[in-house]
């Protein structure tokens, strides 16, 4: 061999298997068709998703975006090996949020970058994205795997996700029929859902040393069961009021926790003194609060508490609402000029 031999290099000694990504899509295609529907006119593997608009069934649509991620919740996933329900928080969290507008979940898009391209661990991420595209009456249309050596380790992963929804221009929240007097109706979380997790992390794990699969008395489960609950959707308790004008507004209670969202809606004159007592609160986020010994602000700040949406209704609403499991009534509407928008009793 010379001196000045030359190893060739191709792509796959460089860290990525096109040929394991070619064969990933192809395990998946059937799984990810079972969500399409009459709308949908392209297949998975097309440069861009084709979805039609029923101009039948909409008088004034207007289309509702969001992009979003799970955060560091997939740490704990990773650590668990648990990654058939990390696919489900990302498009419920994306349900959710276009539901605050009033609009139906019409089709999403994925994206995972890898460290290293898996095809068993890339077929339950998908399994979780089919499970709540179907749940939620959305067709997966198309999506991204990208492996990145270099960037991430072997065994991470990211995902990220893009749901587009419609809703009719004289349906869209928040109304503006909202107004003192107004209702605060909490419906509950099953978790932290998909933000907190950072500091979650750092409590349960660096500062009292417990593991994934460590049992908790006061859980009565494995901490990765509670952690890795996953995040839910609003679109089943909610979909059957979005055209009652008794519903004023909606907020997710995602990062910035209840008064950080809840204030997000509100229009100015308005305000809330949310009444949510410490015996409400789940378990899980006592546990965080004494092991860390977080200030309540900051708790109130990063985490949502056991109220994963809350509905602003008139009190006919207000009835129906409180008669979902969990739901509480966490006060009124008043007016008020006040600075913060949303304070706790």
């Amino acid at each position: 061999m010379p001196d000045n031999y030359i190893e060739p290099v191709d792509y796959k000694s460089s860290g990525v298997d096109i040929e394991a990504g070619n064969m990933a899509v192809k395990a998946i295609k059937d799984r990810v068709r079972s969500t399409f529907n009459a709308n949908v006119l392209s297949e998975l593997g097309s440069f861009g998703g084709l979805y039609r608009l029923d101009k039948t069934a909409w008088d004034s649509p207007i289309l509702v975006s969001s992009t979003d991620g799970v955060g560091t919740k997939l740490l704990v996933a990773i650590k668990a090996q648990v990654y058939n329900t990390v696919g489900q928080d990302l498009v419920n969290h994306c349900v959710n949020d276009i539901l605050v507008q009033g609009a139906l979940p019409q089709f999403f898009l994925d994206y995972i970058g890898v460290g290293k391209l898996k095809g068993e661990i890339i077929s339950q991420i998908i399994d979780g994205f089919v499970k709540a595209c179907r749940e939620n009456s959305c067709a997966l249309i198309g999506g991204e795997m990208a492996e990145m050596p270099g960037l991430y380790q072997e065994h991470d992963f990211d995902l990220a996700g893009t749901i587009i929804g419609l809703v009719e221009e004289a349906q869209l929240l928040p109304r503006s029929s909202i107004q003192a007097g107004d209702q605060l109706i909490g419906l509950p979380s099953t978790g932290l859902h998909t933000n907190g997790f950072s500091l979650a992390r750092k409590v349960l794990f660096e500062k009292m040393g417990l593991k994934v699969d460590s049992y908790v008395e006061e859980l009565s489960g494995s901490l990765a069961s509670k952690l890795l609950a996953v995040h839910k959707s609003y679109l089943p308790s909610l979909s059957p009021h979005l055209q009652d004008a008794g519903l004023k507004a909606l907020a997710h209670i995602t990062g910035g926790g209840i008064a950080g969202n809840l204030s997000r809606v509100l229009p100015e004159g308005l305000g809330a003194e949310i009444d949510l007592p410490n015996a409400k609160i789940p378990a899980l986020f006592h546990l965080i609060q004494k092991g860390g010994n977080v200030n309540i602000q900051v708790m109130r700040q990063s985490f949502n508490l056991g109220i994963g949406m809350i509905c602003v209704v008139d009190s006919k609403l207000a009835d129906t609402l409180l008669a979902v499991q969990g739901a509480l009534h966490l006060g009124d509407l008043s007016e008020s000029t006040k600075a913060d928008k949303v304070i706790f009793k």
